[in-house]
């Protein structure tokens, strides 16, 4: 679906060119929802991202010398990103063209840059707003590219996913990527203030309601500004009528917002986030902080077993030696998960991720692992030692495999300290490196132990 939108705010229809025409999201519709009614038409009309719309700040600069290059919204839903793209449509001398990821191809790109072909040649500067950039596939946001190099459009798309991943390289070096926050609790609040009292609004009608209610909201909005405005139409109209006033009530806010979504894409971004801030506060030993993010990716429909996986990577990861239980507790809760499912297995995992928190911290067996993962992959690949080969046929023994062999169980100290294991170039290279977290302590004074029995072996002694 495509508009044309020009320098002074007038949406024009594009069905006479061959494109598909789409309704005026400008022109003001007195029955449309609330968010709808109150999209700001210019910069001072908008609430949030001051950093980048502030007075003086980088974007508001630009915006204002009509000097807008492409670039990509980055930021969760809510926030105002369609809107900023409409706004500038309102604020700049560029033709506008509103395109949608969901709805368009490779067809209605090529028509969409004929177009703007069409305005480059009146002098004319054409901005493409492609809303959920992140939806079109790598052959459409390569249709692009030539006309954003050679300018023919300034692209402003928006995307909820980090565009690191999901917009392609050689189009995203071209484009300044801008962030976008999510509200504050205040700012939505600021925000459906302006609803009450703005005639676009309830500015009409004698709506009472308490502060500590659109407080109430405000956090149940989650920082997305078209999910306050939706609670709060909600809730106005479902108020009681009192001697001409609309009167919201606490049950009535309270029954609206019973039930929560939480912001979390198990295949995107916050998916990666939000488990890597397990991982960190476990890794920290902050039980309170593992809980809470434990909290938000069940909540949000995560996979227990996928939770579980991750618990029992981080047992040996980062607990390792120190405490040699915690992998079976994660294992545990694994097992725990798989038999009984969400919700009941929350508990387990609360259980097991509370233990890892508080639990001695050792990382000595990954970086173990690691170390000697680099020598086999990048070192000489050496035979195995002729002393430590098996050898079960005449020929094998013939060739020394297996000579002066000595089974450490008929050793005194249970080692041969004078047996090499390594192959030569890697003989002496230390791969464990322990910690003296918990139990680890122990492991540590009997490697040291060792060491001492294959120096004496190692001199003679």
């Amino acid at each position: 679906m495509v508009d044309r939108v020009d320098g002074q705010g007038r949406l024009f229809s594009m069905a006479d060119e061959g494109l598909p025409a789409a309704s005026s999201a400008d022109a003001f519709d007195p029955t449309a929802p609330l968010a709808a009614r109150l999209r700001p038409r210019m910069l001072d009309e908008m609430v949030g991202q001051q950093a980048l719309i502030g007075p003086g700040k980088v974007l508001r600069r630009m915006i204002e010398a009509d000097q807008v290059p492409s670039m990509i919204f980055w930021g969760p839903p809510g926030v105002g990103k369609t809107t900023l793209a409409r706004v500038i449509a309102h604020q700049t001398r560029a033709a506008f063209i509103d395109f949608s990821a969901v709805t368009s191809g490779i067809k209605e790109i090529r028509e969409v840059m004929k177009r703007a072909e069409a305005e480059r040649a009146l002098g004319r500067t054409t901005i493409l707003f492609v809303d959920e950039i992140h939806r079109f596939n790598k052959a459409q946001q390569d249709a692009f590219l030539p006309f954003v190099e050679k300018g023919a459009i300034t692209l402003i798309g928006a995307t909820t996913e980090n565009p690191s991943f999901e917009v392609n390289g050689a189009l995203l070096s071209r484009c300044k990527v801008f962030v976008l926050k999510a509200l504050t609790e205040g700012e939505v609040a600021q925000l459906m203030r302006r609803a009450l009292d703005d005639p676009r609004g309830f500015g009409g009608q004698d709506v009472r309601i308490a502060d500590d209610l659109l407080t109430a909201i405000a956090a149940f909005s989650n920082g997305d500004a078209r999910r306050a405005l939706s609670t709060l139409e909600m809730v106005v109209l479902n108020g009681e009528e009192q001697d001409g006033a609309i009167m919201v009530s606490p049950e009535t806010v309270a029954q609206v917002t019973s039930q929560r979504s939480l912001l979390y894409d198990k295949l995107g971004d916050e998916h990666y986030n939000i488990i890597s801030a397990l991982h960190k506060s476990m890794r920290n030993s902050d039980p309170d902080a593992a809980v809470y993010w434990l909290a938000r990716m069940l909540e949000a429909g995560e996979d227990p077993l996928y939770v579980a996986r991750r618990i029992t990577r981080f047992a040996a990861e980062d607990v390792g030696l120190a405490d040699t239980g915690a992998l079976n507790v994660a294992v545990n809760a694994f097992h725990a998960c798989h038999f009984i499912g969400m919700p009941e297995c929350a508990v387990h995992l609360a259980e097991a991720v509370i233990y890892l928190s508080l639990a001695p911290k050792s990382n000595s067996s990954y970086l173990a692992y690691e170390h000697a993962k680099r020598d086999a992959l990048t070192t000489l690949a050496e035979p195995v030692p002729l002393v430590i080969r098996n050898a079960p046929t005449r020929l094998m023994k013939e060739l020394e495999y297996g000579a002066g062999y000595r089974y450490a169980h008929d050793e005194e100290e249970k080692v041969a300290a004078g047996m090499q294991c390594l192959p030569d170039s890697l003989a002496g290279t230390e791969y464990y490196q322990p910690t003296e977290e918990g139990r680890e302590a122990a492991f540590k004074a009997r490697l040291e132990q060792l060491k001492a029995l294959r120096d004496a072996a190692l001199h003679g002694e």
